[in-house]
């Protein structure tokens, strides 16, 4: 079943009536879809599936960090549209995309639990990480959900973070690895490699000429692995492609404009547009600035051939199969 995208509280009602059903609920942002994100989800599912409820997510749009507090807003690592079908993949039945604006941040804890968890809702069980915290001025935490829950009829479940290497597994971490080159930490937090997705678009034309032929890619998602050049795959019509994906400023064509290019092994088509989608893998070097197109073309060569040998490694073939 499709996943429905619900975007105010009215609306809520107003699609599923008064007769509508329970839910098992989550609440958050829930950028990058992680492994902690995921394992609240799965619990969300398997709760709702045995209560007979809809398995649901309370989230927001924009970010209450772009209200609050703008000039230290993170970047993003998944657009709406990506998180929303990461909620469908999960198998989840309804999301809540609640607009986040001064109104709604002004909300004390327990008028947001009763308006939106109990009146609308109809929540049977809430699950949330140990961090959570919610209403006005974030008073509200897991110990006063579980007061609220007693006293309007809801469970609570708290759910405990997931560590990988050792590493509280959050958003902020994923972002950190990121913009440090770590891709393939980046993909152990996350369980799946790190993606960026987008419009294919077309370029200076130089590369093809000169280097190798690449594909740009044009995508809104914010965060982005730190410049340099990586073993990636890219999906393009469907399939995928081993390949090597560079992201910097070309400084040896004087570039002023970042640039995603990646070329695509077994690849011979020259696209313009189109949806494409690139997962990195592992990083091979920094971006640098050569003599002459023809040094870095000798460079370029040699990063193919190590990408292609990542691909090549046992290691490597299990890490992205």
């Amino acid at each position: 079943m499709a996943l429905a995208i619900v975007k105010s509280a009215g609306e809520w009602i107003e699609r599923f009536g008064e007769a509508r059903k329970a839910t098992v609920v989550t609440i958050g942002n829930f950028d990058g879809i992680h492994l902690g994100h995921q394992k609240i989800l799965c619990g969300v599912l398997d709760r709702a599936r045995t209560a007979n409820a809809m398995a649901t997510v309370l989230t927001f749009y924009p970010h209450p960090s772009r209200v609050l507090r703008p000039e230290t807003a993170p970047a993003l690592l998944l657009t709406l549209e990506q998180r929303l079908a990461r909620f469908e993949a999960a198998g989840l039945d309804a999301t809540l995309v609640q607009q986040f604006d001064i109104q709604l941040a002004k909300v004390s804890a327990e008028d947001f639990v009763r308006k939106y968890l109990v009146e609308i809702l109809r929540a049977r069980a809430v699950m949330v990480g140990g961090n959570f915290r919610f209403g006005n001025r974030q008073l509200g935490d897991v110990k006063l959900l579980e007061e609220l829950g007693k006293r309007w009829g809801f469970e609570v479940q708290v759910v405990p973070p997931v560590l990988v290497d050792g590493v509280i597994v959050s958003s902020s971490a994923v972002r950190e690895a990121l913009r440090a080159g770590r891709a393939e930490e980046a993909a152990r937090l996350l369980g799946r490699p790190f993606a960026l997705e987008g419009e294919i678009r077309a370029g200076t034309g130089q590369g093809r000429k000169l280097i190798v032929p690449t594909l740009n890619l044009a995508t809104d998602q914010e965060c982005l692995p730190k410049n340099g050049v990586y073993a990636t795959q890219t999906i393009v019509k469907g399939k995928t492609y081993e390949s090597a994906t560079n992201i910097g400023m070309r400084p040896t064509f004087n570039g002023t404009r970042l640039a995603i290019e990646s070329h695509l092994f077994g690849f011979g088509e020259d696209l313009t547009s189109g949806r494409m989608e690139v997962r990195f893998q592992a990083r091979l070097r920094d971006e640098q600035k050569f003599a002459s197109p023809e040094a870095l073309k000798e460079q370029v060569l040699k990063d193919i051939e190590r990408a292609k040998e990542y691909f090549r490694t046992d290691l490597a073939t299990d890490k992205h199969r």
